[in-house]
């Protein structure tokens, strides 16, 4: 039977007087990440105060999209929060970066960022990690399906700099080789670039009928705007990075008819009534309206979400196990979260194994297009 969020934290209320259960959380609440880390941070303050019976903290640092920041974050987490789990952080370079830290610590970590690379390959260090965004691998499929569906025989890809957008090429490149698409481009631009107007023009004298920009955040939009300044007439796709409202407004009337993979939660109320993601992601976006306004939900804010379902699912288990604030406490709650077994939030439904610590399938994924300034489930 699949567990909400809201029925996980209904139950287990018979726990002992334990410790505390200590959560630390650093995310890219400014900087070129900004988009994301601020919905992420909005959504801790909703995450449950407490669990089975236990109070739970947060303790919030901003890593301002900086990687060595980040690395400081986590350090600062462990060893003077002394914290039972770290969420975050919101990007993928800074996630990767943090590694270490958490497996040093013998501290699970939660991250919210999306390259296959932070969970795979499974080994000794990556085994205190967990991620709650879809695998790029699982979103590149999406975008191929509907490339092909729509009769695309060439794609031009241009993303970021940096791990995320060689993660995503190396998936889309791949999987492009498979279905017989053609990649007659690449370029790449940093997220704190102004201009990408060098890359652009490269990418149209190779007349691809498709561009896939692989960034994330607000600094998505800038390639986009580029290419339509430049009379670009093609399908312009974007990556799940792109899935917030922040993305919509930098990028104006220029999105317009933009396709892109996202969770389901972006577009909860056009899900059919079956789908078993349904009801947990309008929980979340009930929530998350009734304090920041109708309209205001986007994909970063609900990884975060999904972050304290799991950790709400793994702590009653944990707790009988250990007391928080313990390294028993912590190695209980990696078990805990590596044998999550069919628990539905926001973004997908949840089944782990130690060899997989995203655990989402097929369910996890839809895909979008921008219409009217809004996004619209493509069926």
């Amino acid at each position: 039977m699949k567990k909400t969020l809201l029925a996980t934290l209904l139950a287990g209320l018979a726990a002992g007087a334990f410790a505390d259960i200590n959560v630390g959380v650093t995310l890219s609440a400014t900087g070129p990440a900004a988009s994301l880390g601020i919905p992420e941070k909005n959504t801790i303050d909703l995450l449950p105060k407490n669990i089975a019976g236990q109070k739970v903290n947060y303790i919030v640092l901003d890593d301002a999209s900086d990687t060595t920041t980040a690395v400081k974050n986590a350090r600062k987490l462990i060893s003077e929060h002394k914290v039972d789990l770290i969420i975050g952080s919101s990007t993928t370079p800074n996630s990767l970066a943090m590694i270490d830290v958490a497996a040093e610590g013998e501290t699970p970590m939660i991250a919210l960022a999306a390259s296959a690379r932070i969970v795979e390959p499974m080994d000794e260090k990556r085994k205190w990690v967990f991620k709650t965004p879809q695998n790029d691998t699982q979103m590149a499929t999406a975008i191929l399906e509907h490339m092909t569906s729509n009769n695309i025989k060439t794609a031009a890809y241009i993303g970021f700099s940096d791990a995320y957008g060689e993660g995503w090429w190396n998936e889309f490149s791949k999987l492009a080789e498979a279905r017989k698409i053609k990649l007659v481009a690449s370029e790449r631009f940093n997220r704190t670039d102004t201009t990408v107007t060098g890359q652009i023009l490269k990418l149209l004298s190779a007349k691809p009928d498709a561009v896939l920009i692989g960034g994330a955040g607000t600094p998505a939009a800038l390639p986009q705007r580029s290419l339509k300044e430049k009379g670009f007439k093609g399908l312009i796709y974007q990556t799940h990075g792109a899935a917030n409202n922040d993305f919509l407004r930098v990028c104006g009337k220029d999105c317009e008819g933009t396709v892109l993979p996202t969770g389901p939660v972006l577009v909860a109320a056009q899900l059919p009534a079956d789908n078993p993601v349904k009801k947990p992601a309008l929980e979340y976006v009930t929530k998350y309206e009734a304090v920041h306004g109708k309209g205001s939900v986007n994909a970063f804010g609900a990884y975060a979400w999904d972050a304290g379902g799991l950790l709400a699912s793994a702590v009653p288990a944990a707790l009988k196990k250990a007391q928080p604030g313990t390294r028993e406490f912590r190695a209980a709650l990696r078990t805990a979260l590596e044998t999550t077994r069919e628990l539905a939030g926001a973004h997908g439904v949840v089944n782990t194994s130690p060899n997989d610590h995203l655990g989402l399938d097929q369910r996890s994924r839809v895909v979008v297009v921008v219409k009217g300034g809004a996004w619209q489930l493509v069926r």
